[in-house]
């Protein structure tokens, strides 16, 4: 009832206007840490010597009538709360768009900055933490900036869609194995592997926005693609394989135009194929990646299809429940950050590092379950955004494809919030790293499913009217 509710207040607040031209713009802001930054992603230490490529913020803004959204897109690891809510009230005091019809979600980049000023490696950059909270402060006020560039930037536009397919870059990276368990990243050619144990989302879903000119001019391309980042590796900052991606689109469309890359439903599947022993690490592997995407985006706009309609915007609010955590486990947690704390040899295996913080986390809520928002923005009956709090296994993220009315529907994850990883019911049992980590009950990914389904189809019956 709780959900329902929210939903139902939110959406009263942003009835679509159909008068008026559809106008849009977009734009980019360097949000690149200084150097000595800790970067996230992994267990170890790690701190930013330099750039690689910068990252940024990418905002595109629609407007229609009385209506206006924001997509946004980070190069970072994730985003939270805090974040979003301190950039949405910012947007709305420089743009007059309303905080509720910004959607924020973040790449996934592994070579970005932590986003917590309590820096969680002992031995971290001395100033690291420092560093962070200084970053942290600033960066709503950066994208913020972008979406009020977007904003500024907004001329009568165009939209088209459509949808291409890409079978050779990503592979789920669960696989059921020979002793009857569900391994994780098992190894190139590992002979223990039976098969994978879960699907991938070969979409490549895209949206180009061009002026409403004779002959027109690329504004903005929206792509989705449901692949981890983890590429590149090393202690430079770098976008990884989407800032390939938006350099060969730029090459081929035009500088100027803004490529705004949004991660697909990923969170059991990586870039990495284990039928072979060729390495995948570096920004050569980014490369290739971004390329072949580029290449795919670039076919799709041969049979993209024009698109307009209504602007709207709805988000839920969805209760998730914290997994089962024992005091006894808490027990083992404390002892294993001390170990780490104070260096103790042998140093305690990942999958203890990944049950300790998990635990440490969730008996720290205290039974309280975790708030998150479900958020989604329409384009008439054809184009739906969608936008989920965490790494959402792959598995949802199509069941949510399978039952939208709309014509494409693109999923942003790690959006308005993280969670950290969300897989689907059927994955608990098996465990491996995912489970592990996971800070949120079983069955939290279909209420998800259900809250953004539930906002789909009133969304698409606002917009037949």
């Amino acid at each position: 009832m709780r959900l329902l509710l929210s939903f139902a207040l939110t959406l009263a607040l942003t009835v679509p206007s159909l008068a008026g031209p559809l106008s849009a713009g977009a734009a980019a802001v360097d949000v690149t840490p200084p150097n000595g930054c800790p970067l996230a992603g992994y267990y170890s230490p790690r701190g930013a010597e330099g750039t690689h490529d910068p990252l940024f913020a990418k905002a595109l803004v629609f407007e229609k009538g009385d209506t206006a959204v924001a997509l946004v897109s980070l190069d970072l690891l994730l985003t939270t709360r805090d974040m979003v809510e301190g950039a949405r009230k910012l947007i709305e005091e420089r743009t007059g768009i309303p905080g509720q019809n910004v959607m924020i979600s973040a790449t996934h980049s592994h070579t970005g900055p932590v986003l917590w000023d309590e820096v969680p490696r002992h031995d971290a950059p001395p100033d690291g933490k420092k560093i962070v909270k200084a970053y942290l402060a600033e960066l709503p006020g950066k994208i913020a900036d972008a979406v009020k560039k977007a904003h500024a930037a907004r001329v009568p536009v165009r939209v088209s869609f459509g949808c291409g397919t890409e079978r050779g870059l990503a592979f789920n990276r669960r696989f059921h194995m020979t002793d009857g368990t569900v391994g994780w990243n098992p190894g190139k050619l590992n002979p223990r592997i039976v098969r994978p144990a879960g699907p991938t989302d070969p979409s490549v879903p895209v949206v180009l926005v061009e002026t409403d000119t004779k002959p027109p001019k690329p504004v903005a391309v929206y792509v989705n693609f449901a692949m981890h980042l983890d590429t590149v590796g090393g202690t430079h900052y770098s976008a990884d394989y989407p800032h390939a991606l938006a350099k060969a689109l730029g090459t081929a469309v035009g500088d100027d135009v803004v490529t705004v890359f949004t991660t697909g439903t990923c969170g059991d599947v990586n870039h990495i194929n284990v039928g072979n022993d060729k390495a995948q690490k570096g920004h050569g592997e980014a490369a290739r990646i971004g390329t072949r995407l580029a290449a795919e985006v670039l076919r799709t706009f041969d049979a993209l299809k024009p698109t307009d309609g209504p602007l709207r915007a709805s988000r839920a609010t969805v209760e998730l429940e914290l997994p089962p955590v024992t005091a006894d486990q808490v027990m083992a947690a404390k002892k294993v950050l001390a170990d780490l704390e104070k260096g103790t040899k042998p140093v305690p295996g990942f999958l203890d590092q990944v049950q300790a913080l998990k635990a440490i986390d969730v008996s720290a809520r205290l039974g309280k379950p975790y708030p998150v928002e479900v958020q989604v923005i329409a384009l008439g009956d054809d184009l739906a955004w969608v936008s989920l709090p965490g790494e959402i296994f792959v598995e949802l993220g199509l069941q949510i494809k399978r039952g939208s009315p709309f014509r494409q529907t693109m999923i942003a994850e790690l959006a308005n919030g993280s969670v950290g990883y969300v897989p689907n019911r059927a994955a608990y049992p098996q465990g491996a790293y995912e489970v592990i980590s996971a800070r949120v009950a079983e069955g939290s990914g279909e209420k998800l499913v259900g809250a953004a389904l539930e906002q789909l189809r009133t969304q698409f019956k606002a917009g037949k009217k």
